[in-house]
């Protein structure tokens, strides 16, 4: 992931800048290049930016033109572009004016068709978060999908790798005029990012978000269930029941049993099957949303809790189903597993079973 931005990415960068405006020299982007080794990918496109800030003076306006020209560079493509993005609003923001801010807005639009501008627009919301969503507003009826996926994607309240916009999580509700233009998208691209926009903003609000999805389910085409029921993944892990009866989860006489392990130790890289059944004691046929939860031992020697989705069922009254996961420990880039004592829990909307132990090993 790291080698996204290398220095062969830099040494093109340097060659499309210098195409279309010979007068640069740019000896600090040249530097760079050899110093990228060791460097994480995030800290890599710093570098680069820092570099474009050094040896391209002159204000925004100067940004604004170079960036214009290089956009029409066959060679500016892909990952070299996204240190571009935070060349410009840099520059946008250094300005102090508004007529900078805006045309700083409108070249991440242009930017992010070629690789999206959502982390660089996040310094633009930070400065000026009322300015930016209404000119990201606008962005939600453009014809290029890129472009309306900036709109959702950049406003996300907790995008992940992106810096806080603590205004936004203030505001929960400044950003629905965004989603409410685009939950019918045409593109899945964008309706993807819309869900997970409302996804976040449940973290805030729940109460806002279900009032949301009730009205889109009001107002609905062929593809807002799937919108919906990504959008209200959290709130139905979390057993919200607004948010189950939306999606038309139903039954108030579920007991799910606890769950039969494989083996109570697992070593490590191994998995873990489990099996348990949820039984509808209710008078009445139940939709039942079926989860389970692993408490992961963090490195502390505490449990967090990680909620997966299993299956979904319809259930007679008396009728009983089984349900069973193998859980792999295998190790990935997104999760470090620590040996201990760990446990595995299955919820029916929301219902939760016992728990469950086993040892992971060292």
């Amino acid at each position: 992931m790291d080698e996204l931005i290398n220095p062969g990415v830099v040494a093109r960068l340097r060659d499309s800048l210098v195409s279309v405006a010979p007068q640069l020299e740019l000896p600090s982007l040249e530097d760079v290049a050899r110093n990228l080794e060791a460097k994480r990918l995030r800290d890599r496109v710093d570098l680069v930016r820092d570099a474009l800030l050094r040896d391209i003076p002159g204000g925004f306006p100067t940004a604004e033109r170079v960036v214009t020209d290089v956009l029409a560079e066959p060679r500016f493509a892909g990952w070299m572009i996204w240190p571009v993005t935070e060349f410009v609003s840099t520059r946008a923001r250094e300005s102090g004016s508004e007529a900078d801010f805006d045309a700083g807005m409108d070249l991440l639009a242009q930017l992010t068709i070629g690789l999206s501008s959502e982390f660089a627009i996040r310094d633009l919301l930070i400065e000026r978060p009322q300015r930016a969503l209404d000119i990201m507003r606008t962005w939600t009826a453009h014809d290029n999908e890129h472009v309306r996926r900036l709109a959702t994607e950049g406003s996300r309240s907790y995008l992940p790798w992106a810096r806080r916009v603590p205004w936004l999580i203030e505001h929960p509700d400044a950003t629905r005029s965004i989603i409410d233009a685009t939950y019918r998208d045409p593109e899945e691209y964008v309706r993807r990012s819309t869900a997970n926009h409302l996804n976040d903003l449940s973290r805030s609000n729940p109460a806002l978000v279900t009032e949301i999805a009730r009205t889109w389910r009001d107002n609905s085409d062929a593809n807002t269930p799937w919108v919906l029921r990504h959008g209200l993944r959290t709130l139905v892990k979390k057993a919200d029941l607004d948010a189950l009866a939306l999606l038309g989860y139903t039954g108030d006489g579920l007991h799910v049993a606890r769950p039969t392990l494989s083996s109570v130790s697992v070593p490590a890289g191994g998995t873990i099957e489990f099996s348990s059944v949820v039984t509808n004691n209710g008078e009445t046929d139940a939709t039942v949303a079926i989860d389970y939860s692993i408490g992961f031992v963090r490195a502390n020697g505490m449990l967090s809790h990680k909620t997966f989705k299993l299956a979904s069922r319809q259930l007679a009254p008396g009728e009983a189903a089984v349900v069973g996961k193998r859980h792999s420990f295998r190790p990935i880039t997104t999760r470090t597993y620590y040996p201990g004592r760990h446990v595995v829990t299955v919820q029916a909307n929301g219902i939760l079973s016992p728990a469950a132990e086993f040892d992971l090993e060292g």
